[in-house]
């Protein structure tokens, strides 16, 4: 397995920060992570992904992790697809993208904005073109929540398991101090730059979802909608939605996750998405 390094990719005015590994000349797999969180979300499908023979860039989006903030405020999909398209002009095809959430999105519509080809294989990480109301709700109050931050990462830890209660909350909470920063009044924030929120307020109509959808019918790329059996964001509706729109989706159930689908179940969300990479992107793996 080769080792994995940290790069800085040139992306619409600003610079993002990705790790990259596995073999040069394989197939490439770009990871997007959801809103809120950062590439390491990632890290253990990376590891798998890797050990399978594909090339892998892991990106942290504008405004999160270690990429630099909007000094514009803006973060709007045609923004984040745009930053995407130019890290995809680094590397060659054959190219797949996997999205989670906001990542998913972000994939979604630099593919479907595009005026050439961008990418061979799309998955859909436990998002669609028309996500249930009452779980996006909650998952923007949650990010709403703590404006003024946590005095430690253990109190940050004890806001996550309240938000999520069906994920153990670890005996160490460490790992988390990846997505927070220290600021200057000693308290711990979230690593995102707030303004993202606001970026849904400001937007003119259509929607980003309304948008999504009216570029579905230039998605025609093998799709995979991963969906965690637990998600109050992808209901029955939302997948009738999505292979309405988006015909050639195959669904994929990973019955014991929720909405953080990796994270909760990572070993057969990565079996079952390399079993669709396999047969649209082979590596010999």
């Amino acid at each position: 397995m080769s080792d994995i390094e940290t790069r800085r990719f040139a992306a619409h005015g600003l610079t993002l920060v990705g790790d990259v590994g596995g073999p040069e000349g394989a197939p490439v797999v770009v990871l997007l992570h959801g809103g809120g969180q950062t590439r390491h979300s990632w890290a253990g499908t990376m590891q798998r992904l890797i050990a399978q023979g594909y090339r892998v860039i892991n990106l942290d989006a504008r405004g999160h992790g270690e990429s630099d903030w909007a000094p514009n405020g803006s973060y709007r999909l045609s923004d984040m697809a745009q930053d995407l398209r130019m890290v995809l002009d680094t590397v060659d095809r054959p190219i797949a993208l996997v999205g989670a959430s906001m990542g998913g999105m972000t994939a979604f519509h630099a593919i479907g904005s595009s005026d050439r080809p961008i990418a061979d294989a799309l998955v859909m990480v436990d998002i669609v073109l028309k996500p249930a109301e009452a779980g996006a709700k909650r998952i923007q109050a949650f990010m709403r929540a703590y404006p003024d931050g946590f005095a430690s990462v253990e109190e940050a830890a004890d806001a996550v398991s309240t938000y999520y209660p069906e994920r153990p909350r670890p005996k160490d909470v460490s790992g988390l101090r990846k997505n927070l920063r220290l600021r200057e009044d000693g308290r711990f924030r979230w690593h995102w730059d707030p303004r993202i929120l606001d970026m849904g307020q400001r937007a003119e109509p259509p929607g980003p979802f309304e948008t999504l959808a009216m570029l579905a019918s230039k998605v025609t790329l093998p799709t995979l909608l991963v969906r965690g059996g637990k998600s109050d964001i992808v209901d029955d509706a939302g997948v009738a939605e999505m292979v309405r729109l988006v015909p050639q989706t195959e669904i994929f159930d990973v019955p014991g996750a929720g909405h953080m689908v990796a994270g909760d179940m990572n070993d057969p969300f990565s079996a079952g998405m390399i079993a669709f990479l396999e047969r649209h992107l082979p590596t010999g793996g």
